[in-house]
């Protein structure tokens, strides 16, 4: 279980044990051909075997299509599962971080804001807000035990984070209990003392005291094996503070007034009875939105009271709309989006960019791209820099239309204990993990 903060993994060698087997798929083959790349551009030094010893599909299973879906290992009996933490180096001590707690929430929020994820040049870090994380990682069911900090033991000081979160997760036809695992940031001081394995552990054998043997994650780097690789896409708001900052270049042949031009939206969104989500529709739209993820591979199985938490508006933190039709007053559409910005770093006019990132949406009646467009003008009226979109469930049909450009970095999703035989196309993905 990991987040995008690890480093890649040894893959194997990829060889079909099976001549009789059908091909590979094509998502195999470009998983396969990013192993290969991963494997080679490692020196034999920084291999790690870690992932080789987890039970996680391996590189050397792709295209093995003898080897059955479903959970990897079966369940320990709870009585045998560690009862005691692993043990960390000596300066350093486990500690349950209660997010309720102000003070416990602004000291992961403080260690996240200054050494979670950043991109490749070092320009951007991603800030998590203190309301985000609380929502993040309250779910229903959550256990605070999942919520695991390491301190050193002088000075108290938090230097590394982990974290899990309950989720039911369906999998082709069979419900899944999973944790979903995320927010791995180790200090940026203490990255080569080996804490994240550990971490990883601590919190499986946490997962398992409360009888769930499964988890979900996502990562930027390649680990033994993607079930899915998805790409980012982003669309420009504010153009020019974009271009300004870094995030975006300016077009060949374009100016700045041609760009501004281009990325301009209408003034207030265009389907009749687009508005905002209130508790009253919860019902409504966890009706449409069951329907409509029943259609993916590997998809949430959400019920009222996930739809309640994950996607009634809180300020800041997510936003949805939907369409209710002004003569039936049904609930026919729906799109939604959470917050979150970036640091800027080392830029002096810029301290932040205001990013939107596309979570669940549902077209029944009104078309995606439509929906999707009011989706962007609701979010430039909010004041958002930039909307972004993975390319999973059905994003693709609108990305190009609506101006969206393809970033640099892509996004693995792993199962953990679970194998599933053949990779996914991003597009039989209905999963967004935060």
């Amino acid at each position: 279980m990991v987040n995008n903060n690890s480093s890649p993994s040894s893959p194997g060698e990829d060889q079909n044990p099976n001549p009789d087997a059908p091909p590979p798929s094509e998502s195999d083959i470009a998983i396969d051909a990013l192993a290969r790349k991963v494997q080679e551009s490692l020196s034999l030094g920084k291999r790690h075997k870690f992932w080789e010893s987890q039970p996680v599909r391996q590189f050397k299973d792709v295209g093995d299509s003898s080897l059955p879906e479903g959970p990897i290992e079966p369940p320990t009996p709870l009585s045998e599962v560690k009862q005691e933490p692993y043990n960390l180096p000596n300066f350093y001590e486990w500690i349950t971080c209660d997010i309720d707690s102000e003070e416990m929430c602004t000291e992961v929020y403080n260690l996240l804001k200054n050494n979670y994820v950043e991109d490749d040049e070092n320009m951007f870090r991603f800030n998590y807000s203190k309301e985000f994380l609380r929502w993040a990682l309250r779910p229903p069911g959550y256990y605070k035990s999942w919520h695991i900090g390491v301190r050193v033991k002088s000075s108290k000081k938090l230097v590394a984070f982990i974290t899990g979160v309950p989720a039911k997760i369906r999998v082709h036809d069979d419900v899944v209990k999973m944790a979903e695992i995320n927010f791995l940031c180790v200090h940026k001081k203490l990255r080569s003392k080996r804490l994240t394995p550990v971490m990883i552990k601590e919190v499986t054998r946490r997962v398992h005291l409360e009888n769930i043997w499964q988890a979900a994650y996502t990562a930027g780097v390649v680990l033994p094996t993607p079930i899915s690789t998805c790409q980012y896409w982003h669309r420009s708001l504010n153009p020019k503070k974009l271009i300004d900052v870094g995030f975006s270049r300016l077009g060949a042949r374009m100016t700045m007034s041609r760009t501004i031009k281009l990325y301009k939206l209408p003034d207030s969104a265009v389907t009749p009875g687009f508005r905002k989500m209130e508790l009253h529709d919860v019902p409504a739209v966890t009706r449409i939105l069951r329907n409509y993820l029943s259609q993916f591979a590997v998809a949430p199985d959400f019920d009222e009271d996930d739809v309640e938490h994950w996607l009634l508006p809180t300020e800041d933190v997510v936003d949805s709309f939907l369409v209710e039709s002004p003569e039936t007053h049904e609930i026919t559409d729906f799109c939604s989006f959470y917050t979150l910005p970036s640091s800027i770093l080392g830029n002096q006019n810029y301290s932040t960019l205001k990013a939107a990132y596309s979570y669940y949406n549902v077209s029944t009646k009104t078309p995606l791209l439509q929906l999707m467009n009011d989706a962007l003008i609701v979010a430039k009226q909010m004041d958002y820099d930039v909307f972004n979109a993975l390319d999973v469930m059905e994003n693709e049909s609108f990305l190009k239309e609506l101006k969206f450009g393809p970033g640099d970095g892509k996004l693995h999703y792993y199962l953990y204990n679970y194998r599933i035989r053949q990779a996914l196309k991003p597009s039989e993905l209905g999963l967004v993990l935060l």
